[in-house]
């Protein structure tokens, strides 16, 4: 067994994990520092779905770096097998590791409703797991098969859907309601659904899957619950993810509502020199206060940043206030993003509120030859003005348009503040300063407040 002694001990080498081994460096580069990652190779989790259709169609292209190593930074390709708090050590099956200060960045693991988990053990049933192997064996069994049925309407399982159906897979979308519900109001939403069903996505919404019928070691259909049955020949679940804390768990940490670690507005633990981050942390909606279930590359970054920058000392008195839920998604040629609350979400909330609504060209004059529609949703506090959501829909810079409205959330701004924004505008680049549709959709909002 080899000992191995570290500064800061990191354990997971997903985007959290690296952000902060990144910053941990460059805040304290006297520190030693060791990351411990599952697996040799790491797939980048927001690109999986790409693997299964034609924007990247393999695995190998879709491979993250596991970050570089120094002086003083190690990767070490091992598991965790027990935490110590007391003794402050990290046993694995054939290593041990003493650190001063630990981060738990294990991630999270595929969320399997209790109708699915028997089926899980058939041939043909897959959930999408983040490791390289797990993706490729998904890759390999769907290459021959024909018809392909996607449970869960959530970013991963339109984009998986969308990539499938691009490879000419006869495709089912299985799920209650419209799709992208957490994000899109469905005033937005149809606009994904449409574009979708161009592309030959079937969809069978409006009620949830029962379970399935099978054929020896196979599903041969899924059943929904008014038992309509849907034949197919591959199963997927794209219904989301949980924390990944049974180690820490293991270890007595405090866990908070829906499983993850319990962690303060620094990324502490009960225990100051033991941080988590990532999607194995609890965490709060930035709006409502709220534990919430969003599980984000994004956030995993900005809650990284903020805990390596806390491992030693404090330096201000923010930490991290919450997630304010930013996506963003390509369906077809059109990018689907947004922030904060849907309109949807305000009512269940009993927030009083105002929406706003423009649609313009994203070029000027749009007879510009790229010029496409471009629209944007503004949800803003009824008194206050405060902006808590937004929802974009356009061409690729609707991508970028989103981080102006998150800004914006988190900064705390009005609609008052939105309609004297100032805004660098080119023919070739941006809709026209006289009709920038973040602004007009606040001037529509401001007429209701």
């Amino acid at each position: 067994m080899t000992a191995y002694e570290a500064d800061i001990l990191i354990i997971g080498a997903g985007p959290a994990g690296l952000v902060a081994a990144n910053t941990a460096n460059e805040t304290y580069p006297d520190k030693k520092i060791i990351i411990l990652k599952e697996f040799e190779k790491n797939q980048v989790p927001c690109g999986i779905p790409y693997v299964f259709g034609p924007t990247l169609g393999d695995v190998e292209k879709n491979a993250m770096p596991c970050g570089k190593a120094n002086d003083n930074v190690k990767v070490i390709v091992d598991t965790v097998t027990a935490v110590d708090i007391q003794t402050k050590t990290a046993q694995s099956t054939h290593n041990s590791y003493r650190f001063e200060k630990l981060i738990f960045a294990t991630g999270s693991v595929p969320f399997v409703h209790a109708n699915f988990q028997e089926a899980m053990k058939l041939e043909n049933v897959f959930a999408i797991e983040k490791s390289y192997d797990a993706v490729k064996n998904i890759q390999a069994y769907i290459a021959d098969k024909k018809a392909i049925t996607v449970i869960g309407t959530g970013f991963i399982g339109v984009e998986v859907a969308t990539e499938l159906a691009m490879r000419g897979k006869e495709v089912t979308i299985v799920g209650g309601g419209h799709i992208l519900a957490g994000a899109f109001d469905q005033d937005m939403a149809v606009q994904a659904e449409e574009i979708m069903q161009a592309k030959g996505v079937k969809f069978a919404l409006g009620q949830h899957a029962k379970g399935v019928k099978t054929e020896g070691n196979a599903v041969s259909a899924i059943e929904l619950h008014d038992g309509t049955l849907i034949p197919t020949q591959v199963v997927i679940l794209a219904t989301g993810y949980q924390p990944n804390t049974a180690l820490a768990a293991q270890a007595g940490l405090k866990l908070a509502r829906y499983g993850g670690i319990w962690v303060d507005e620094y990324m502490r633990t009960k225990h100051k020199d033991i941080f988590a981050i990532g999607d194995c942390s609890g965490r709060r909606d930035f709006i409502t206060r709220d534990p919430s279930k969003v599980m984000l590359a994004s956030t995993s970054a900005a809650e990284a940043r903020v805990a390596a920058n806390s491992l030693y000392r404090l330096e201000t008195l923010k930490g991290f206030n919450g997630t304010i839920a930013i996506f963003s998604t390509m369906i077809g040629d059109r990018a689907f993003a947004s922030a904060g609350v849907t309109q949807s979400r305000a009512q269940e909330e009993n927030i009083a509120f105002v929406t706003g609504f423009f649609e313009g060209f994203n070029r000027h004059p749009s007879t510009i030859p790229d010029a496409s529609k471009q629209s944007v949703k503004l949800i803003a506090m009824k008194n206050s003005g405060q902006i808590i959501g937004g929802q974009v829909i356009g061409g690729k810079e609707a991508g970028e348009m989103i981080n102006i409205i998150g800004l914006a959330i988190e900064a705390q701004l009005t609609l008052h503040h939105l309609i004297s924004l100032q805004i660098a505008t080119q023919p070739l680049l941006t809709a026209a300063p006289t009709s920038y549709p973040i602004v007009k959709a606040a001037q529509n909002a401001l007429k209701k407040s």
